[in-house]
C-alpha cells in the first residue's frame, strides 16, 4: 500500500485540470491530498481541492519561512510550482525544503533563468547544435526582402507584447514601444509544444509533442498529437542537456525535418491535460516517482492525432463562503 501524500499547488489561479489530475493521482487514500494555493481568493482551482490556502505574496520578504512553517505544519510532501515570476524563488530554497522532506517540483536556477531569458535561450541553442529562428542583432540592416518579422519581448511570456511586422516603418514604430526586443525571422512553419517528462536524475521519460492549431493569448484551445521523430529526438536532447526535471514544456516550429526552437516553460504548460490524457500522465508518474518508484522511458509511447478541445465552463459559490479564508488563511473543502 502507498503512503498517503499530500501535494501543494501553488499560483493554482485556474488550473482545475491540474488540480483534478493530481487528485486523481492520489487515487482513494483519504490521508492524502492536493491543496491548492493563490493569493487571490476568487481563483477558481482552489474550490476543486481537496483543501486550499490563501499564499502571502512571494515577494513578501517573510514569504520562504512562511510556506516552510506552512509545508511542515500540513505534512506537505510535494509543491508544484505554476507561475513563472515564482519558479526561479522556488529554485533558490528547493534544497532546504528537500532536506526536510518536501520536494519542490522545480528545475534549477541556471536552467530556468536560459529558459526564461529568450537571447540565453537563443544563444545557449546556438552552443549546443539546436536550431533557432533567425534573429537579428540591432546593428543588422534589414532589407525589404527579409519582412515580416516577429518580434517578442526578452522576458516576456505567452503572447504577451509580441506583433508580426511587415515593413521598416512598422518594425520602428515596434522597436520604440518594446523594452527589449528579440527580432526573428517570421517562420512559415508547424507550431508544436511538446510536453516533457523527465525524473529526478534528468533522464527522459516521455515527449508529446502536440500540433498547435488555434492559440488565445499564447496558449492552445485546439491540439492534436503527432509521432513526429525528429521533434521528440531533439527536444528529448535539448532537455537533457539543461538537465530539466519533472514536467516541461517545449515550442518549437517544425517544417521538413527541420526544427527550430523558440522556448521552453519550465512548468506544466496550459495545455499539458492532452499529454495526460494521450498516454503519459505526468502527475500520476511524479507521484510514482516521489514514491521511490524507478520509471523506464517510454518515448513515442502515446495515442497519436488525439485531440483537444478547450472551453470555458463556469462554477458558482456563495461570496461568503470563500471571504472566511482571508480570515482563516485556510479552509477545507
Amino acid at each position: 500500500m502507498e503512503e498517503p501524500m499530500k501535494v501543494l499547488i501553488t499560483s493554482a489561479a485556474r488550473k482545475v485540470w491540474l488540480i483534478q489530475a493530481f487528485k486523481n493521482a492520489l487515487g482513494e487514500c483519504k490521508e492524502s491530498g492536493v491543496i491548492a494555493g493563490d493569493v487571490n481568493p476568487y481563483s477558481a482551482a482552489l474550490y476543486f481541492a481537496d483543501e486550499y490556502v490563501i499564499l502571502r505574496r512571494d515577494d513578501d520578504p517573510s514569504y520562504e519561512e512562511w510556506l516552510f512553517d506552512y509545508c511542515r505544519k500540513n505534512s506537505i510532501d510535494l509543491i508544484i510550482p505554476t507561475r513563472d515570476e515564482e519558479l526561479p524563488l522556488f529554485a533558490r530554497f528547493a534544497g532546504r525544503f528537500l532536506n526536510n522532506g518536501i520536494r519542490i517540483m522545480v528545475n534549477d536556477e541556471e536552467a530556468i533563468n536560459i529558459c526564461q531569458d529568450k537571447k540565453r535561450f537563443i544563444d545557449y541553442c546556438a552552443n549546443h547544435g539546436f536550431h533557432t529562428p533567425h534573429t537579428y542583432e540591432k546593428s543588422d540592416q534589414i532589407g525589404a526582402e527579409e519582412f515580416p518579422l516577429f518580434l517578442r519581448e526578452r522576458f516576456g511570456k505567452g503572447s504577451k507584447g509580441t506583433c508580426l511586422v511587415a515593413n521598416q516603418s512598422e518594425l520602428n514604430i515596434a522597436l520604440n514601444r518594446m523594452k527589449d526586443p528579440i527580432v526573428q525571422t517570421a517562420v512559415d512553419a508547424t507550431e508544436y509544444s511538446i510536453d516533457m517528462l523527465s525524473d529526478f536524475d534528468g533522464n527522459v521519460l516521455s515527449a508529446i509533442p502536440r500540433e498547435r492549431r488555434v492559440v488565445v493569448s499564447g496558449e492552445s484551445y485546439v491540439s492534436i498529437t503527432r509521432r513526429d521523430w525528429t521533434i521528440i529526438d531533439d527536444a528529448a536532447r535539448l532537455s537533457k542537456d539543461l538537465g530539466l526535471i519533472g514536467h516541461n514544456t517545449i515550442q518549437c516550429f517544425s517544417k521538413n525535418g527541420r526544427n527550430e526552437f523558440i522556448e521552453i516553460n519550465p512548468r506544466f504548460g496550459g495545455a499539458a491535460n492532452l499529454g495526460f490524457a494521450a498516454g503519459c500522465n505526468s502527475p500520476r508518474l511524479i507521484v510514482d516517482m516521489i514514491n521511490g518508484r524507478k520509471i523506464k522511458p517510454f518515448l513515442g509511447e502515446f495515442k497519436e492525432n488525439y485531440v483537444m478541445l478547450r472551453y470555458v465552463q463556469d462554477f458558482f459559490i456563495p461570496q461568503d463562503t470563500m471571504e472566511c479564508s482571508l480570515n482563516d488563511k485556510s479552509s477545507h473543502f
